[in-house]
């Protein structure tokens, strides 16, 4: 019987390795992977953010969970299977940005904690974190610009994270923000300083 086509391919030896690309950029390449409910604030803080490094001569991507869904996970839907396949396809490309030595800022719903512990899998110890971007229900309703949370109360529509579909806060996240209570700048700067104090950073 053959091997899965999957199981015959073999992937090169790189000629030029990570270590060696992120000592051009002058910085660790990382995974800053951030998780909360949709309205959480996880697109400010990562927009702000990425502009902060930039700002400090980092070489940083955001990958944005509406970004995504317009492009390479425009096929999916919001089933509980789409969303794990949209997680498998985020995080390898996630764990490509960073094999090229960038500092790379992910921020999608991910509900499920299984799925984000297999992302963080794909990638070498410490290159990781896990961001709980922490903000109540009631607060993400609020700022519900686009009426989805209504829609979904009301069943127009389906599988919504935090209604109609679970949302599992992370175990044992590396940095938690509580976009509720403090400003997405003072957000942004505890994140830096755990990307500081882990060295992926110096500045």
């Amino acid at each position: 019987m053959s091997k899965p086509l999957s199981e015959q391919i073999f992937a090169p030896a790189p000629i030029i390795g990570k270590d060696a690309r992120a000592f051009l950029k002058s910085q660790r390449p990382a995974c800053l992977w951030m998780t909360g409910l949709s309205g959480a604030g996880k697109s400010t803080v990562a927009g702000l953010l990425e502009k902060r490094l930039h700002g400090l001569g980092h070489h940083t991507y955001v990958l944005d969970g509406d970004t995504i869904r317009g492009g390479l996970c425009a096929d999916l839907g919001f089933s509980d299977a789409d969303r794990v396949e949209q997680i498998r396809r985020v995080s390898e490309t996630a764990r490509m940005m960073v094999d090229a030595g960038l500092i790379v800022i992910v921020a999608v719903i991910s509900p499920f904690q299984k799925e984000r512990d297999k992302a963080r899998s794909s990638f070498e110890a410490g290159e990781f974190l896990e961001i709980f971007v922490d903000t109540p229900l009631a607060i993400c309703e609020k700022r519900d610009t686009k009426g989805l949370y209504l829609k979904a109360r009301q069943n127009k529509v389906l599988n919504f994270t935090g209604i109609s579909s679970p949302y599992e806060p992370p175990a044992a996240p590396e940095i938690t923000l509580h976009c509720g209570a403090e400003s997405a700048r003072d957000s942004v700067e505890h994140v830096m300083a755990a990307m500081r104090q882990r060295k992926i950073i110096a500045s």
